[in-house]
């Protein structure tokens, strides 16, 4: 079904984990799934959701290597026998259950989600999981207003950011196997702090949707019989509220499980739109303009898709000497400055030493990576990387 995944050098793809189970077959588990077995397909992955029907297609499709109702005994004997990595792809309000299903079947593995918040899973895992570091928080950019198993695919993610969170207990080789499984569907790893990732999606993705539902609402508001207000909405308008169309219940659930930090952001959007509407009552054309112009300005800095650089290649290097949270700290510090981190090695030279290897693609600000990483009492050296000498490094 799927193109056999090959790395730069023509051979198959090592896949970093054996046997992943995903759980929650919806859109972005399935498509999960999907994306697992295109890059690696010799990988064992088991799916589970409480929908049978969505067992059934995944299976057929050819995403998963079995796959059941969560309460049965193979996806248990799975987890408790197979897997290496478990991802969590389940509403919040489902995650207790299955971090408490982990740690009844003596889960040791690795253990992450897609979950677009986090406060409630770093409590969870803190309190239900025998070893909370096992947990790495994470959550790709990405989604649709189309949601189930039957809109799901194996390019979701490609070009996609993927946040993840470690800490300080974070195993350094975990972190490094995460990195090389997600890049491996050709997205790409961004580092944050746990304490700031719900505040982030909060402005860059909860608030847009209000403001696309909200927007929806204003035009029917003014729609009348005929909806031939609704024939009027040219392409803008239907880029902007697209995401309005995403269900109701499960974007219900994700304000209420980011409330706080959603009304925060809300609060400020109001500000926003009180700024124009007071330049606008003043006759202020040039304070209009200014406010226009600087998100104009914004907006066309965006890049229109992530591209890897691939052409000027800088391998960082750093001892990782009697220091814990090395990793969490270098990688944020990294995604800080705009460096895409492209892989990385973990050189364990002896016992309690080692050399953390990074390479980066020619995006982001090399010289205040530097900088703040020496600010942060690290040792680094920096030197040139061809594409073809990073392919054969193992």
């Amino acid at each position: 079904m799927f193109d056999i995944a090959t790395d730069r050098t023509g051979e198959q793809k090592r896949a970093p984990f054996q046997a992943v189970a995903v759980v929650g077959l919806g859109l972005i588990g399935a498509s999960l799934a999907a994306a697992l077995r295109k890059a690696y397909p010799q990988m064992t992955i088991f799916g589970a959701d409480t929908d049978s029907r969505s067992c059934v297609v995944a299976k057929e499709r050819g995403w998963v290597t079995d796959a059941s109702r969560p309460d049965e005994p193979a996806f248990q004997r799975f987890v408790a026998d197979e897997a290496d990595l478990v991802v969590l792809a389940t509403p919040v309000a489902a995650v207790d259950d299955y971090m408490r299903l982990l740690a009844d079947t003596g889960y040791d593995g690795v253990l992450t989600d897609t979950v677009s918040t986090k406060t409630h899973l770093i409590e969870a895992a803190a309190t239900l999981l025998p070893d909370p570091s096992i947990y790495v928080p994470g959550h790709p950019m990405t989604g649709s207003e189309k949601a189930g198993v039957d809109n799901a695919r194996s390019d979701l993610y490609e070009g996609v950011n993927w946040i993840l969170c470690p800490d300080e207990s974070t195993d350094p080789d975990v972190f490094q196997k995460l990195h090389e499984l997600i890049c491996g569907m050709d997205a790409r790893v961004v580092s944050l702090p746990r304490e700031d990732h719900d505040d982030a999606v909060a402005i860059v993705s909860h608030v847009p949707h209000m403001v696309a539902s909200a927007l929806m609402q204003l035009a029917l508001a003014h729609v009348d019989e005929s909806r031939s207000l609704m024939r009027l909405a040219a392409g803008g308008f239907k880029d902007t509220t697209r995401v309005a169309a995403g269900s109701p219940e499960l974007w219900c659930g994700i304000a209420f499980d980011n409330a706080h930090a959603l009304g925060d952001g809300l609060d400020e959007m109001t500000a926003i739109l009180t700024r124009l509407r007071e330049a606008l009552e003043a006759g202020d054309k040039a304070a209009f303009t200014r406010l226009l112009a600087t998100a104009a300005e914004a907006r066309q800095q965006l890049p229109a898709a992530w591209v890897p650089g691939s052409d000027k290649l800088v391998e960082v290097r750093i001892p990782m000497v009697n220091r814990t949270g090395v990793v969490a700290e270098v990688t944020t510090i990294a995604s800080s400055v705009g460096c895409n981190i492209q892989s990385i090695e973990i050189d364990h030279v002896s016992e309690g030493n080692a050399v953390l290897s990074l390479v980066l693609t020619d995006e982001g600000d090399i010289g205040q990576l530097s900088y703040k990483l020496v600010s942060a009492g690290y040792t680094v050296s920096f030197s040139p990387l061809s594409p073809k000498e990073h392919s054969h490094v193992e």
